[in-house]
């Protein structure tokens, strides 16, 4: 292979420009989890895979990996059937009420994952409104315990990923040809027909990226399940932390963080390859 001067100079500018960015991740962000990885392998100066042979035969982490992947896709199922039929109904506006409605959608992001979550606190705590309320009706004589199950945590994380899934769906309904629902229609399909055989699988796409940034970032969450689910219902963010920083237990907390790195790279590369064959 042949490289003229032009190709040659084109190459170096390129590499100038990137070289910034790359030396920046590799040493911030690859550096430290490839010595995290060689740290859960070694004890001492041996190699061994006692560290997770351990962590793996406790309950509480067996525990949290259920509940963490259990989380993960209800909070994803219940966002996609909530965004799935608003975006379908956005996308149907005009350009000035579609962008109004957007930066309606947008406005949650603007606000930190700890304020939003600890408005849930104020709704579900044992003097909160809902609780309030329930009373208010007759439904219940005492406080009934919403805070620090898995619920809450629910509820807290479709709360603060829905505008992702949201966005992710209308950026894909926008792309959707408007006289392709139309063909559908005209040739006999009714309009559950038409959306199950034709919108869905054309704005598929979009689910798949709002399914890998919802499932990834409720299965990394942190803030969240600390408020809403405290030390009572445990996820795997939240057994790092108390392992690391409560116990000091680095051995397990490590193999947590292991563990949970692996997680979210098997989710984004199987999300990826749906959406890859999607497009295909």
């Amino acid at each position: 292979m042949v490289l003229y001067p032009g190709e040659m100079g084109n190459r170096a500018r390129i590499f100038a420009l990137t070289a910034p960015g790359l030396l920046f991740l590799g040493f911030f962000l690859l550096a430290p989890i490839t010595l995290l990885i060689v740290a859960s392998f070694r004890s001492g100066e041996a190699w061994t895979v006692g560290p997770y042979l351990n962590t793996l035969s406790k309950f509480v982490f067996r525990t949290a990996v259920f509940r963490t992947l259990r989380v993960g896709l209800i909070v994803s199922a219940v966002t996609a059937s909530l965004s799935y039929p608003t975006a379908y109904a956005i996308s149907k506006l005009t350009a000035r009420t579609r962008a109004v409605l957007m930066s309606i959608a947008l406005l949650p992001l603007m606000t930190t994952a700890v304020v939003r979550t600890f408005g849930w606190f104020v709704i579900l705590g044992r003097q909160g409104i809902l609780n309030r309320f329930l009373a208010a009706l007759g439904f219940v004589d005492r406080p009934v315990q919403f805070l620090y199950t898995e619920g809450a945590i629910v509820i807290g994380l479709t709360h603060l990923f829905f505008p992702l899934m949201l966005l992710s769906l209308i950026s894909a309904m926008e792309n959707l040809p408007p006289d392709v629902e139309e063909a559908a229609r005209s040739l006999g399909a009714n309009p559950i027909r038409a959306f199950a055989r034709v919108v869905f699988p054309l704005t598929a796409d979009g689910l798949v990226v709002g399914g890998t940034l919802v499932f990834t970032g409720c299965i990394t969450a942190y803030t969240t399940p600390a408020i809403l689910g405290g030390t009572r219902v445990l996820t795997l963010s939240t057994l790092l932390q108390q392992r690391a920083m409560t116990l000091l237990d680095w051995e397990t907390a490590t193999v947590v963080a292991i563990v949970l790195l692996a997680l979210a790279t098997i989710v984004n590369l199987g999300l990826r390859s749906l959406r890859r064959r999607g497009t295909a």
